[in-house]
């Protein structure tokens, strides 16, 4: 089929890889543009623009699309069998919904109509969901209100963190979305029942709040693993919480229980086993309290 790709973040590059691979061809690929990143804001490509250039194939990036007739003419002008979408960063219009002859699918990381949005995988972890998945769906105009396609469930275990999720998803996603162009399966509306939306993420929403229960900020901490990450304050500075086991304990919360660096909660208590000062490596607690001493009595956050 001749198709265009719109992706643009790590989780979309198998899919793209995998329409390649099965000899679909790629008219072009639609990704954000590239942006300044890291210590030196170096401009970067993104990794769906990263493998169309490895791949060989026309990589366009508008930054908007909605009311670009341009955009819409040279989208239509490819004369697509069907688009393949997924974590592309921009809203279709209808003009481009409606241009390839099947239409746009999308590889939403979830089982909808759960978590519709941005952040699929986190809010699914912060939940405390048994299981997520990956829907393909027929694309509307709505925000992920579209017909299903195909659908298929993945269990959450109790280690599993968006990270590892992330991995297994997109892999998902890339076996399903080839399942649907070859199968062309009727499409299922969405119930009404269920719906749940998943906001975008922002680096504050890792804050810690001691104060809720202990088996809720141990998911907070899973589910922003490693993005936008998990912190509390310590001595007037961020502390990292990369990772934490629930255990008895009770006080103040925030307020540090012992030398293992356990930690009073709204409800238990968590004990802190891996965790990082900004611009340092990361570290087991063990290795981090031999050089930071944080003393019993020590009231984390504010």
């Amino acid at each position: 089929m001749r198709l265009a790709f719109m992706g643009s973040p790590d989780f979309a590059v198998p899919a793209l890889r995998a329409l390649a691979g099965a000899g679909h061809e790629i008219a072009a690929v639609y990704c954000q543009q590239p942006r300044p990143a890291g210590r030196g804001q170096a401009v970067r490509r993104c990794a769906v623009h990263v493998a169309a250039d490895e791949l060989g194939v026309e990589v366009r990036t508008p930054a908007r699309l909605r009311t670009d007739a341009a955009a819409h003419a040279a989208f239509a002008a490819l004369a697509l069998d069907a688009a393949v979408v997924a974590a592309y960063g921009l809203i279709l219009p209808p003009a481009m919904l409606a241009a390839p002859r099947r239409g746009c699918l999308n590889i939403h990381a979830s089982l909808l109509p759960r978590w519709r949005g941005a952040a699929p995988i986190h809010a699914a972890v912060l939940a405390g969901d048994a299981e997520t998945g990956v829907t393909i769906m027929q694309m509307d105009a709505g925000l992920d209100t579209g017909a299903m396609l195909l659908r298929e469930a993945v269990p959450i275990g109790p280690a599993d963190s968006s990270a590892t999720l992330h991995d297994v998803l997109a892999a998902l996603g890339a076996r399903l979305v080839l399942r649907a162009l070859a199968e062309n399966p009727p499409p299922v509306p969405q119930p009404e029942a269920g719906v749940t939306y998943a906001p975008k993420l922002s680096r504050d929403d890792g804050r810690i709040d001691w104060a809720r229960d202990a088996r809720a900020i141990e998911r907070q901490v899973r589910a922003f693993d490693p993005w936008p990450g998990t912190f509390t304050m310590w001595q007037g500075g961020v502390l990292k919480v990369l990772a934490v086991a629930v255990v008895d304990g009770a006080g103040r919360p925030g307020t540090v229980l012992d030398e293992k660096l356990t930690v009073a909660c709204g409800q238990g208590a968590l004990r802190v086993t891996r965790l990082q000062l900004p611009g340092r490596a990361a570290l087991d607690a063990e290795a981090f309290l031999r050089g930071h001493r944080i003393p019993t009595g020590t009231v984390l956050g504010g």
